[in-house]
């Protein structure tokens, strides 16, 4: 299925910086919860992801991520979701983030 180009420039892409990561051992799957924030204009927002595979809590501390944050909020058992963070995924459900090369402005839109 192809999309449009106006279908995707409704898709939020935005540059996040990772500031708190805990443990979700109530996820189905192995999980972190992500605080993440997103510049003044957007804010801090929360995701689930399921990148215990690769990175641990201190990898992703400070890191800066891409994520989608205009899908409506998901509740993942107690947990509201407000975003999602990309990533590639493996054929063995192994997810590499999807990260900027350089240090830059949180918020900033992916296009």
């Amino acid at each position: 299925m192809e999309l449009t180009w106006t279908e995707f420039e409704k898709v939020e892409m935005r540059v996040g910086t990772i500031l708190k990561v805990t443990d979700f051992p109530e996820a189905r799957k192995p999980a972190y919860q992500l605080t993440i924030d997103f510049g003044s204009e957007i804010g801090i927002l929360k995701s689930s992801a399921q990148i215990t595979q690769r990175y641990s809590k201190e990898m992703l501390t400070d890191r800066q991520i891409i994520a989608v944050i205009n899908f409506p909020n998901k509740q993942i058992g107690k947990f509201m979701s407000e975003c999602l963070v990309l990533g590639a995924v493996g054929t063995d459900g192994d997810v590499i983030l999807l990260t900027p090369d350089f240090k830059i402005e949180n918020g900033l839109r992916i296009g």
